[in-house]
């Protein structure tokens, strides 16, 4: 480094509006080039929804050809691309192993860090931003532009602005709002002529009509080894039944498409197979079996090992007429029918749909109305489902992110 980049480096400094995956990545690529990032965080502490994803395991990206795992982002792909071939799922595993890390991929091809516990990724993480000239601002919630278009913050000390070379907004997208993602910056970002496509539930859950038996008897229950058909979807695996409805993997994997039918024609229905390993022919065939003395329930269990939630499940939309009819029976077990509501909330999903349109941005994720300001991670607007993408993806624009802020500012 010569001592005029040197300087030129040293007199430079860029805020960072948001510490979560994406301003934590930006604020990395920037200060290892020697330039003063400055992260401004609204909660007590940064990355807090990177910690409560990985409560139960932090799953950082997915190891399936890469063709595949780019087309997980369906309409957006286009957009996300790009960020993807800078900075992937290979280079999130190096990335990880940089920082003292290990990963292993699971059963499913879903990648973990070694422990599958977030903590310690993201205390080697911020050690290593430490050493660089990245400083953390806690409880500093940007609250909109000045006239001069400074920031303005709201501080433990009082209300305080401040001007940089360059800004990365990361500031989250619409779930989850007790972690600090609450799109109060929507307004300020359209009162500058940003476009922004309104917040919707992703990787949801939603609401069904439960009868009270059912919603009493079977909240909690999970649903395993199903397959869950919604038109062109068609997927094998798990979800939970609560009492407002359903949720969990198999549900946000579909929750896309059932959101956008339900927005469209009123309500989703889903389609089960609760036997997937078995023929209508063989479920007809066994509970064509005379039952004897036994009850209707005792008898499914028995000849086709239906019970339980799935049992109940069948009792909540089969009628009594068809209970007994051994070929609809076959057929409901192969096909039951489930009508979906509504997604639950926005603050309950996992992650949200909608942001700040691309349209609004340039090739190098600034906003065409704001020179010098950037955007990037789940503010942005795109989706993805649960299994690794939404970290990579949120991870890899803020790469993208802070490489732009530094051709920007002329270091490359």
């Amino acid at each position: 480094m010569t001592t005029a980049y040197y300087n030129h480096c040293m007199n430079k400094t860029v805020a960072i509006i948001g510490g979560g995956p994406a301003g934590l990545m930006a604020a990395e690529v920037i200060g290892a080039h020697g330039v003063k990032a400055d992260v401004y965080d609204s909660m007590p502490s940064v990355g807090r929804k990177f910690l409560m994803a990985g409560k139960s395991g932090l799953n950082i990206t997915h190891s399936e050809p890469f063709e595949q795992f780019v087309s997980r982002y369906g309409k957006h792909r286009a957009n996300i691309e790009p960020l993807l071939k800078m900075f992937g799922p290979d280079n999130i595993r190096a990335w990880a192993h940089e920082l003292g890390i290990e990963t292993f991929v699971g059963t499913s091809g879903r990648v973990f860090p070694a422990g599958m516990k977030a903590s310690p990724l993201l205390r080697a993480w911020l050690k290593r931003l430490s050493a660089s000239r990245v400083t953390l601002h806690l409880r500093h919630k940007w609250t909109g532009f000045l006239p001069d278009k400074s920031l303005r913050l709201e501080t433990p000390d009082g209300e305080a602005s401040i001007q940089a070379d360059a800004v990365v907004l990361a500031l989250g997208g619409g779930s989850w709002r007790r972690l600090g993602s609450d799109g109060a910056w929507i307004p300020w970002l359209k009162q500058v002529g940003v476009e922004v496509e309104p917040f919707r539930p992703s990787n949801c859950g939603f609401d069904v009509a439960w009868s009270p038996h059912f919603r009493e008897r079977f909240d909690g229950y999970p649903i395993k080894s199903a397959i869950l058909t919604f038109g062109t979807f068609r997927q094998q695996g798990e979800f939970i039944i609560t009492k407002e409805g359903v949720e969990g993997s198999l549900i946000y994997a579909a929750s896309a498409m059932l959101r956008d039918e339900i927005e469209t024609g009123g309500k989703a229905v889903i389609e089960l197979d609760m036997a997937p390993d078995r023929s209508v022919e063989w479920l007809i065939e066994k509970l064509s079996k005379p039952r004897g003395s036994r009850t209707m329930a005792s008898h499914l269990e028995r000849t086709v090992g239906i019970k339980g939630v799935k049992a109940g499940l069948l009792r909540e939309f089969v009628s009594k007429e068809d209970f007994t009819n051994a070929g609809r029976l076959a057929h409901a077990i192969k096909h039951l029918r489930i009508p979906l509501i509504s997604p639950r909330p926005l603050d309950e999903a996992i992650s949200s749909a909608g942001g700040v349109k691309f349209e609004s941005l340039d090739e190098h994720l600034m906003l065409r109305t704001l020179p010098g300001v950037f955007c990037a991670g789940e503010m942005l607007d795109w989706e993805a489902p649960t299994g690794g993408y939404l970290i990579t993806a949120c991870m890899a624009s803020g790469y993208a992110a802070g490489n732009s802020v530094l051709r920007w500012l002329g270091m490359f």
